[in-house]
Parts: C-alpha cells; sequence; structure tokens
C-alpha cells in the first residue's frame, strides 16, 4: 500500500512538471493554429496513442457507468480545456493562472458531497491559503490585480468543471477497469462532446492545417501535447487518482505555476524575481501542510 501510495505520488509529481511546460508548447503552435485546433488534435493524438498501446475493448460496462464516463470526457477533456482558453482570451493569463489553482479546494468539497468522503482536515485548508499567497505572488508578481468578470467567470467555471472531473475519475477507478483503457474510453467522450464546439471556434475545414504536420517545429509540439500531455499524462494522473485519492492527487496543481516559472526561465530566459521565489517557497510549504502536515510529499 504505502509503495502503491510513492509511486502514486511520482505520477502525480511527474504529471504536474509535464502539464507545466505544455504552455510553451502551446505558445509555439498558436502561431500556426487555432486555440481549438490544437485541442482538438492534442486529444486525438492520445486517443490514437492508447488505442495503439492497448487495442484491447472495454467490455462489461454498465449504462451507469458509460454515463460517468461520457461525464468525465465532458468536463476533463472538453469543457475544462474549452473554458480555459476562452477566458485566456478574455482576461489576464495572471488571474486564470490564480483562478485555476482554486481546483483542489473545490475537488474537497465535491469529493465530501458525491464520494461521501471524510472532511479534509484543517491542514488542507491552511496548506490551501499559504499555496494560494505563493500562486498569487508567482502570477502577479508585483503587478496590481485586474479583474475582468466575465473571462475571471469562465477561469473559476473550469475550475468547478475540473473538480467534477476529480471525482467522476475516483469513482471510475472503483469499476476495476484498466487505467488505460478508461482513459481511452474518456478521451472518446471528450472529443465526442468537442466536435460541435469545433464549428463554433475557428475550426477550420480547408485543410490548410496540414502544413503544420509537415512542419517539424509544429509537429514536434503536437507530439509532446498528444502523447506526452495527454496519453501518459492522463493514464499517470487518473491511476494517482486512483490509489491517493481526488483530493489528495488535486493539490499538485499547486506546482503548477512553479514548473511554470523553472521552464520560463530555462527554455525563454526570463526573469527570476525575489518574489517569485517567496512564492515558490509558499507553494512547496501549502503544499506539505495539504498533505496533512506531514514531509514525505514524494
Amino acid at each position: 500500500m504505502k509503495n502503491s501510495q510513492t509511486i502514486g505520488r511520482l505520477c502525480a509529481l511527474f504529471t504536474i512538471i509535464i502539464w507545466g511546460t505544455t504552455f510553451i508548447s502551446t505558445k509555439i503552435l498558436l502561431t500556426d493554429l487555432q486555440p481549438v485546433e490544437i485541442l482538438f488534435f492534442r486529444f486525438a493524438i492520445g486517443l490514437s496513442a492508447l488505442w495503439l498501446i492497448c487495442p484491447e475493448w472495454l467490455k462489461g460496462t454498465s449504462r451507469k457507468q458509460e454515463l460517468i464516463f461520457a461525464g468525465a470526457g465532458l468536463c476533463g477533456i472538453c469543457l475544462y480545456y474549452l473554458l480555459e482558453n476562452i477566458a485566456l482570451t478574455c482576461t489576464l493569463a495572471s488571474n486564470v493562472g490564480v483562478i485555476i489553482s482554486v481546483a483542489p479546494f473545490f475537488t474537497a468539497v465535491f469529493s465530501t458531497l458525491f464520494l461521501k468522503e471524510n472532511k479534509p482536515p484543517v491542514c488542507f485548508y491552511l496548506g490551501f491559503v499559504v499555496a494560494m499567497a505563493g500562486i498569487a505572488l508567482i502570477s502577479f508578481n508585483g503587478s496590481s490585480l485586474k479583474l475582468n468578470p466575465f473571462g475571471d467567470l469562465l477561469a473559476l467555471l473550469a475550475t468547478v468543471v475540473w473538480a467534477f472531473y476529480s471525482v467522476w475519475t475516483k469513482k471510475i477507478s472503483g469499476f476495476g477497469f484498466s487505467t488505460i483503457l478508461t482513459t481511452r474510453r474518456v478521451f472518446f467522450y471528450g472529443i465526442l462532446f468537442m466536435l460541435p464546439a469545433l464549428f463554433l471556434l475557428d475550426f477550420r475545414l480547408d485543410l490548410t492545417w496540414i502544413a503544420s504536420f509537415s512542419n517539424p517545429v509544429d509537429l514536434g509540439n503536437l507530439l509532446y501535447l498528444g502523447l506526452g500531455a495527454s496519453a501518459l499524462c492522463f493514464v499517470a494522473w487518473n491511476y494517482a487518482v486512483k490509489v491517493l485519492g481526488a483530493v489528495k492527487t488535486s493539490i499538485y496543481i499547486y506546482m503548477v505555476p512553479v514548473i511554470t516559472v523553472a521552464t520560463s526561465a530555462i527554455i525563454l530566459h526570463e526573469q527570476i524575481t525575489v518574489l517569485m521565489l517567496v512564492g515558490t517557497f509558499l507553494i512547496l510549504a501549502g503544499l506539505i501542510l495539504s498533505e496533512n502536515g506531514r514531509f514525505n510529499v514524494i
């Protein structure tokens, strides 16, 4: 049991490291592709990869289980990323970064309501406050807070649907199926729900995006998002939820700004300020506090 929890923590940490670097690939791809095109191709590649890895068909599911798979696909694959991408066009990236990090709080609330789990201890909420203070320091970095109600509300809705995804994922983990097979089924429903949005959000039917697949840089970034950030990371994340629970896994989301800052410094040569360092310390402290005050995060 202890070994499986250690592996679960490593899976969550690995996933967050990858997810914290995806903004670079997305930023590069935005020069040639629309946000919704990147999203669609990313998960289409991920779904294809999971089929190749495990071509076995998922059998023996009930109608109720299929509804839960569909709910997870709708929330975690379709709505979350669409809401986040639209929010980024309506408000500041720093606002979105802070608001999205509230997801562990909603996950804790929904896990208590829908999974009948025990309420998180006080140290979870203390860790949440400390981590949010650190995230705010990193995201705003001395600049003033500028509210954009519509965009900020979309970002908040994104955190809510991600919390629902976490709850569905925990339920799915109890079905007894392979994590790869269940992740693939969730991807399938997510893409299915995504199809209507493609024609409302500038998805181009003239196939000019084919040029991106012939461009080595674009192709490499699409494969990174599809194979790494989608196929591999969602399987790892879902396994972490299975062994750690939705709440304990979700607190690793606090680490995303830290990974983003480190990646920006290494790859984009952006300057790291004192506020960023203080923010990083607070986030790590908040993560430790949220782990029931124990210092064995890994």
